[in-house]
């Protein structure tokens, strides 16, 4: 009889786990300093994380949500403004794109440029003007509004400030919500560079660094 209840048990208990592995997110994480996680060795709030990220319009663990897991309460706060940003931001998506590919560049940022300068590409974004800032150079010719974002990117970036003239144009251009979105942008992707920059993220197999380094 206690036999037979040992197997009842491990049936049981083996059908737990099969239900659970089939409840589980499908993904797969990536890392260089910060190993890549597993759903079988998170804690439930790294899993709750998780769930958050695949369940909402990203749909993906790529970039720097690996490191954020380690403090998910944190990573939680984090991604969700990183959706806003995305997704909800008041300015356009090529000049949000702008404004990362400025950002990406400004902190050497490979994992971050290479997933945004296709998104730039698509939202509109001249390619001459991703190249010069790839290579350090300001753009040429921009359209008033990408002048007006790579401008106040830069200079809030560089100089920790921006000008009264600066402010102005964004201002007027964008209004008062778009100066405060463009900034958010600026900030969460810092915060995202600092992230996958200091796990050494890995770009996919086979692709080549985006970036060159810069002289100082």
């Amino acid at each position: 009889m206690t036999r037979k209840i040992a197997c009842v048990a491990v049936i049981l208990l083996a059908g737990i786990a099969a239900a659970m592995a089939a409840d589980a997110p499908q993904f797969k994480l990536r890392g260089d300093r910060f190993n890549p996680l597993t759903w079988e060795e998170m804690s439930q709030e790294q899993r709750a994380l998780v769930e958050h990220i695949v369940s909402g319009p990203r749909g993906s663990l790529n970039g720097p949500f690996n490191v954020m897991l380690r403090s998910p309460e944190l990573g939680d706060r984090l991604q969700n403004v990183g959706e806003y940003v995305i997704f909800k931001n008041s300015l356009s998506d090529r000049l949000k794109e702008l404004a990362i590919l400025v950002t990406a560049r400004a902190w050497t940022a490979q994992y971050v440029w290479y997933a945004h300068h296709s998104l730039a590409m698509k939202a509109g974004l001249p390619p001459a003007i991703a190249e010069a800032i790839a290579a350090g150079k300001r753009p040429v010719k921009m359209e008033s509004d990408d002048e007006i974002v790579y401008k106040f990117t830069r200079e809030l970036i560089n100089t920790k400030r921006v000008s009264d003239a600066t402010f102005a144009a964004a201002k007027a251009r964008f209004g008062e919500r778009g100066v405060v979105d463009l900034i958010g942008t600026i900030g969460y992707y810092q915060t995202v560079a600092m992230l996958v920059d200091v796990d050494r993220y890995p770009l996919p197999d086979g692709a080549t660094l985006p970036l060159r380094a810069l002289k100082r």
